[in-house]
């Protein structure tokens, strides 16, 4: 006789939306780095003025930004995976993954900072 046995399922489960998630930032963030070798490669630039001439054009810094985004993204995904693998008391697991949340916030005020000031 089989006994059936309910399967307590535990945790968040996020699954297929975080595998997608992962690769589309990956194709966002390769589709930005091939613009910019290209442009690296047809207008070479070699002092501040060049670079800034590159980043100078709106749409430049709107794909930049969204680089940080898909970026910032893909690394939040993949912190909190090893955090929910490796860090089992939940207080602690909690307060690292707001640190990180905090911390990745900033990066992205400051990268929107840097690209319009």
């Amino acid at each position: 006789m089989v006994k059936h046995t309910d399967r307590i399922v535990t945790g968040a489960h996020y699954g297929l939306k975080d595998w997608l998630v992962q690769r589309v930032t990956a194709v966002v963030m390769i589709f930005y780095l091939l613009v910019l070798a290209f442009l690296i490669f047809v207008f070479s630039p070699q002092d501040y003025g060049a670079w800034k001439n590159i980043f100078s054009n709106q749409w430049m810094r709107i794909a930049t930004f969204l680089f940080f985004i898909a970026l910032l993204w893909h690394a939040w995904i993949g912190v909190r995976n090893i955090l929910m693998d490796y860090i089992h008391p939940t207080a602690i697991r909690l307060t690292v993954q707001i640190l990180v949340i905090i911390s990745l916030l900033f990066y992205l005020v400051w990268s929107a900072e840097i690209l319009w000031s």
